[in-house]
């Protein structure tokens, strides 16, 4: 859970610094001495990337908030790598606040928890996302909405990290994973994502947000969220490029669309109010074509499985074959040897 980095906070002589681009040299060397000369080095050109994206979308913004931004972000920088480095559990506020050199006051009036130093974009991303389904255009499911936010954020997170960088997100999600008040932070964050698009879709049927057809609508939008972030780990570990991953993370997300919407469609149709024979058939044909895509897929997806299991076990067996024939081999050369000895 994070601030809003836009409120009136007052800026300090120490933001000032630390937002400005001292500030920036002063951040990477510190990074350099968590994670060391390599990671340094990668992370240099996925700056320099982010830099050029902010440029590009941060036009208006005026120099105190453009300060009061980096500050943020920056303070983010530096305590997940030293997070990542030596353990979450291990890295207490006040390490932090010497180590970017503001004071723990500072921290807290921009991340009001330590878990939110980690997960410093999960306000901006509950609001983007319910604002999507909230605002889609009239005929456009919410499934779609959601989805379409989802691709922009995977495509910026793969454009910004890179070929240089991919391999730090494996390493982040193993800190999480391993640290119980993280994973708690995560499903707090979860929750009110879940409340809010309960909250839209309800209104949106004129229903009790309580009914059961909102909350499952809701729940299952955001294990979209969830499969994002799953579907980059899992091609991550791949070893494909930040454009391929972009790709496939969109590939995944389609895939899971589609079954979604195949159960949505008649609370997507509530919602619409579509009563006539002929907006009912057409629903009914869509929904029709979406689960045959989704069987295909399915299909495709069990043979691909079937082929990774039968090419592991003829795997298994030559390995198998070769330590039989390497121990006959052993007892052959050892008989060998008994019989010289015996001559």
């Amino acid at each position: 859970m994070t601030t809003d980095p836009e409120r009136d906070l007052e800026l300090e002589p120490e933001d000032e610094s630390l937002g400005s681009d001292e500030g920036k040299l002063r951040v990477r060397e510190l990074v350099t001495q968590e994670l060391g000369e390599e990671w340094a080095q990668r992370f240099n050109a996925v700056w320099a990337r982010l830099d050029e994206w902010d440029q590009r979308h941060h036009i208006s913004e005026g120099l105190r908030e453009r300060k009061k931004r980096l500050t943020r972000q920056r303070i983010s920088d530096v305590a997940t790598a030293m997070f990542v480095a030596r353990g979450y559990d291990n890295v207490k506020i006040a390490e932090i606040a010497e180590k970017v050199g503001v004071s723990e006051k500072t921290i807290y009036n921009y991340f009001p928890t330590k878990e939110s130093l980690v997960y410093d974009q999960t306000d901006e991303q509950l609001l983007r996302l319910a604002a999507a389904v909230r605002d889609r255009p009239a005929g456009s499911s919410p499934t779609a909405a959601f989805v379409a936010v989802l691709k922009v954020d995977a495509s910026h997170f793969s454009a910004g990290l890179g070929d240089d960088a991919l391999d730090f997100l494996s390493e982040f999600s193993r800190m999480v994973s391993e640290t119980p008040a993280l994973r708690s932070a995560w499903g707090e964050h979860r929750y009110r994502m879940v409340e809010a698009l309960t909250a839209i879709l309800a209104d949106e049927a004129g229903v009790d947000p309580r009914d059961p057809e909102p909350l499952s609508a809701a729940r299952a939008l955001v294990s979209l969220l969830e499969l994002s972030y799953d579907s980059s780990l899992r091609h991550i570990g791949e070893n494909i490029g930040a454009g391929a991953l972009q790709a496939a993370v969109a590939a995944d997300l389609d895939r899971a669309a589609r079954l979604l919407d195949t159960g949505l469609w008649s609370f997507h149709l509530m919602v619409e109010g579509r009563k006539t024979k002929d907006q009912l058939r057409d629903a009914a044909v869509a929904a029709e074509q979406a689960r045959q895509q989704v069987m295909t897929a399915l299909r495709d997806a069990k043979a691909a499985f079937r082929q990774l299991r039968k090419e592991a076990h003829a795997a298994r067996h030559d390995q198998q074959r070769a330590a039989v024939r390497a121990k006959h081999q052993q007892a052959r050369e050892a008989a060998r040897l008994r019989g010289r000895g015996r001559s």
